[in-house]
This record gives C-alpha cells, structure tokens and sequence, in this order.
C-alpha cells in the first residue's frame, strides 16, 4: 500500500506559502506557510498532521488490540500533541503526547494501560516518529 500527497510552495520560507494535496482529496491545496506553522493564520502545518495521523493511527491499533481481546470500546478519543524545538539552525519534532481517554465495558485500568502500550508501540505511525511518545491512558 503505497498513500501519497504532494506539497506545492512557492516564494521564500517565510514570506511564501504553499498548498497540500492529498490523493484522497480530504486535502485539497490546503494553505500552509511559516504563519500557519509558527503563528496563529489559518491553514495547516506538518506538525499539526503529524499529530492528527499519529492520534488517528494509535487509537485505530488500539481499537483492533481491543477487538482482539474479545473486548467492544464504547469510545476511544485520543488527543495527540506535537512539539517542535530548534535543534542547530533548524527545528526538529522531540515529542508526541497521546492523551487517551477510553470507555471500555468489562476492562479494568491496568490491562486498559497494557493494551494501549502495546498499540503504541506497534502504530506504524510511531514506528516512524523519531522522537519521545508518552502515553496518558484512562478509563472514563
């Protein structure tokens, strides 16, 4: 499986600006530029998409960690934070914070927290990331 976007930009790095296109076309020249990314203009940034696909891919393993177990979530919402620091004459992401908040009938709090170490540790998308992942797990 091979899932492909492309980035358009134009001008320099931070008066210029660009657009993101994904095959799908949920992104379709979504606007990005240095004020997206480092201030508040609307559009997106890689950051912000790094962490909607690492909150997207760990609760997707985690949901199938859960069916494996014979076990039906009600509802799991995950909330990942991404946090780009200067590293040398650039910057580099250092950390993603996944806050899970699950319901899950007949599931007690420490296997609730094993499964989802598993599924963090086995999420594609964490596989790739070259940074620190925390995972805060509750039940609610």
């Amino acid at each position: 499986m091979i899932r492909k976007a492309k980035a358009v930009w134009h001008g320099t790095g931070r008066a210029g600006s660009g657009q993101l296109t994904s095959d799908s076309g949920v992104l379709d020249g979504t606007p990005y530029s240095f004020k997206t990314r480092f201030e508040t203009e609307k559009g997106t940034n890689p950051e912000e998409l790094i962490a909607a696909a690492h909150a997207g891919c760990f609760t997707m393993a985690l949901a199938f960690g859960l069916q494996a177990a014979g076990l039906n979530p009600t509802e799991l919402s995950t909330e990942a934070a991404v946090t780009l620091d200067p590293d040398g004459q650039g910057f580099k992401i250092s950390k993603s914070a996944l806050t899970l908040r699950g319901k899950v009938p007949n599931l007690d709090d420490a296997d609730f927290a094993r499964i989802a170490g598993e599924a963090e540790k086995n999420c594609p998308v964490s596989k790739v990331l070259n940074a620190a992942i925390t995972l805060d797990a509750k039940l609610v």
